[in-house]
């Protein structure tokens, strides 16, 4: 069995004395794993890296075994080291990817969208906003989205601003007034799945995407916390948000 595609390296994990398994999220082959003999060799252990943009070139005598990769690197996107905060999303991407996304399959529109935001990260440009919606599109692919369109409560679909814990809608102003405490904040470039330069409202999308992973994704994982990298990312960007305060 062998196939060859282009992929982003997700995880890297030492195997035996000089070897590597390498975790790549493919288009087509989605996230799959392989050695990489001499991987961890001075030659290649500063190119093997998560967040790296490689050919990839997989044989195995049967598809179930772990195989082997040859790779080849296409795009290192090491700008994205020199920046603490997009360091540490890149970090959180790539612990939900392996936390999440089931081993050989398929997610072809997670590919493009992780392969776009590392580029956005790598190029300098403003990335906040899609890395929520980023975790918004995980939540959908994998058959836990949320239902934006219209109040859970009267149907209306202006002034929707809070998201129901209990269900995953929106909820209007004045249907959720009563409950305000307890619903999730809905920041308006979430629903409409567009930018936002407002930091503070990326902090709100998370504590809603965020609350889902953990409450409705993690539990059919297995009931597994969330990657610490996730956690880690958010208390960056506070930190981030509270010193522009």
């Amino acid at each position: 069995m062998e196939w060859q595609g282009t992929g982003v390296i997700i995880s890297v994990r030492k195997h035996g004395e000089t070897s590597t398994i390498v975790d790549v999220l493919t288009e087509d082959y989605g996230r799959h794993a392989g050695i990489v003999r001499g991987g961890a060799s001075r030659k290649l252990a500063p190119i093997l890296q998560p967040g790296t943009q490689v050919d990839a070139e997989w044989r195995a005598r049967l598809e179930e075994h772990l195989g082997s990769y040859k790779l080849e690197p296409v795009q290192s996107r090491a700008t994205i080291l020199s920046d603490r905060l997009a360091l540490a999303a890149m970090g959180s991407v790539c612990a939900l990817i392996s936390f999440a996304f089931p081993e050989r399959m398929s997610f072809p529109r997670l590919y493009v969208a992780t392969v776009n935001l590392l580029d956005q990260m790598s190029a300098g440009q403003a990335w906040l906003s899609d890395y929520a919606l980023w975790e918004h599109a995980v939540l959908e692919e994998l058959g836990y989205g949320l239902d934006l369109d219209s109040c859970a409560a009267t149907g209306d679909m202006q002034d929707l601003i809070y998201v129901s814990p209990k269900s995953g809608r929106a909820v209007s102003r004045k249907a959720g007034a009563q409950w305000a405490d307890r619903m999730l904040p809905l920041p308006r470039f979430l629903r409409a799945q567009t930018a936002t330069k407002e930091a503070q409202e990326v902090l709100d999308a998370l504590k809603t995407t965020g609350y889902f992973l953990e409450r409705r994704l993690a539990p059919a994982l297995g009931n597994r916390p969330l990657p610490e990298a996730r956690g880690r990312f958010v208390t960056v960007l506070t930190k981030t948000v509270n010193k522009g305060d």
